[in-house]
């Protein structure tokens, strides 16, 4: 008796690549409309500009591919790319900004590499990493959040793209940025002293995150991703964040809720170090995989010079997936583990 000779994977799901990216951009929507809210339209224009220049640079490089653009455009991945590089910049920056990104993240982060697939770093962190090294002022140039400014309409948003040197807009250290420069007060007298503290973490921010980690949880009910690496990275976080809150002294690292809460936290836990392409394949692989982010993540925002971290983080474990993906997947059925005398 012969048996059919069929490769895995033997499962197949209901949906498409486009689908998933479709879903993708959906649970990001709450997120956007908290930016927005809080820091004005500028985000929205951001996503637009850079969504066209997304589509107009992968057309372009899958005809010098020499490639059919027509069913590459229309999965929706190099929006998803786009989209998620967009909602991490600074809501106003100008339109130099965001096209050195969206080419930085689609050539360099994704083509290079052979396209979708073939990635081996998120290529949206990949270009958001590229605009933080090169031009750190630009990047660091956040709005003033509603209540502690006044919010740019959408005239002012279009004249921060494409007219920056004629914009003066209403700047503000983050929350995260003030945790990192503080000396002196306890971390009790930092939230009362700062207006750009909230009730948990910084005004606007705090709000930001529940948004997307609102978003995550339903990609996760949908069942586009696991729990396993959103879970481990927020939980480490967390505990690194607990061991050094060191009574809210003045050399404290930061309360778990202000890290929950703050900068890209719950963005990066449900949306960048969950990419099935960039990140661990296993169950216990991402596990790993959200745990080391995690302590990457509030090592380089407490020790480091880059406050928020999430892109270098995510970036540092793409490099190690494919090793811990050696190390964690599951032994084959009717196989038992491979050891080092029987290789």
């Amino acid at each position: 008796m012969s048996f059919l000779r069929i490769t895995s994977p033997h499962g197949h799901g209901p949906m498409t690549t486009t689908q998933v990216m479709q879903m993708v951009l959906l649970a990001t929507l709450p997120g956007v409309a908290a930016l927005t809210w809080f820091f004005g339209p500028g985000t929205l224009i951001n996503i637009a500009f850079g969504g066209a220049l997304a589509l107009a640079c992968e057309y372009l490089v899958l005809r010098l591919r020499n490639r059919e653009p027509t069913p590459y455009l229309k999965d929706y991945s190099v929006l998803v790319t786009s989209t998620l590089l967009c909602i991490a910049l600074p809501p106003y920056a100008p339109w130099w900004l965001v096209m050195t990104g969206i080419l930085a993240a689609v050539i360099l982060g994704k083509h290079v590499f052979g396209g979708l697939g073939y990635n081996p770093f998120n290529p949206a962190m990949v270009g958001y990493v590229v605009l933080l090294i090169s031009f750190p002022l630009q990047m660091s140039s956040w709005q003033a959040p509603r209540g502690l400014g006044d919010m740019p309409g959408l005239s002012e948003a279009l004249t921060a793209l494409f007219l920056p040197a004629t914009y003066d807009g209403v700047t503000m250290a983050t929350p995260l940025d003030l945790l990192r420069q503080n000396k002196g007060l306890l971390m009790e007298d930092l939230y009362q002293q700062t207006p750009q503290f909230g009730q948990w973490a910084g005004v606007g921010w705090e709000w930001v995150n529940i948004a997307f980690l609102a978003g995550g949880l339903w990609l996760i009910y949908r069942g586009i991703f696991t729990w396993h690496a959103p879970l481990a990275m927020l939980v480490m976080l967390g505990l690194c964040a607990a061991i050094g809150f060191d009574s809210g002294s003045s050399e404290s690292g930061g309360s778990p809720l202000l890290h929950w809460l703050s900068g890209a936290t719950m963005f990066g836990a449900f949306f960048i170090i969950t990419d099935p392409v960039s990140g661990a394949t296993s169950n216990r692989g991402r596990l790993l995989f959200g745990a080391l982010v995690g302590i990457l993540l509030y090592l380089i925002r407490v020790h480091g010079n880059y406050p928020d971290a999430v892109a270098f983080a995510v970036l540092i474990l793409n490099f190690a997936a494919p090793f811990i993906d050696q190390y964690t997947q599951p032994t084959t059925y009717g196989h038992r583990p491979i050891k080092e005398d029987d290789e």
